[in-house]
């Protein structure tokens, strides 16, 4: 059964000027440590592919919150939201902490698919009831 539903899109211009004014400090709040480590990887190699990245997760984060209907209010956090990926490369929602507790008190599954382009990231959440 569905539970929610939300969708996010992103300019990527706003995301560079926030990483412009704020520097890395404004990605440690977006990201989790997992996700701090792939981005500053990809950053190294191609700084744009570290911005698309970012912008990417900041928009899964802001569908997912939408999904479950809280917004970015406790328990949901930027940092309580990981999204990785499957062996497969399909993007998925890892929830920690107090999310955790309260996704699985509710017995709820998140799915996410996201994209970006020149100027936008995109993304699309589904929240499950099982």
């Amino acid at each position: 059964m569905i539970y929610g539903i939300g969708t996010d899109i992103c300019d990527i211009r706003r995301i560079r000027a926030s990483f412009e004014r704020h520097g890395e400090r404004f990605a440690e709040k977006i990201l989790t440590a997992n996700e701090l480590a792939t981005w500053r990887t990809r950053s190294q190699r191609w700084p744009e592919r570290g911005l698309r990245y970012l912008a990417t997760r900041f928009s899964a984060k802001e569908a997912f919150s939408k999904a479950v209907g809280l917004g970015m209010v406790m328990p949901m956090t930027w940092r309580h939201c990981e999204i990785g990926n499957l062996p497969s490369g399909q993007p998925t929602i890892v929830v920690h902490g107090a999310m955790q507790a309260w996704m699985q008190e509710r017995q709820l599954h998140a799915w996410i698919t996201l994209t970006d382009e020149t100027d936008y990231a995109a993304s699309f959440c589904v929240v499950e009831r099982r």
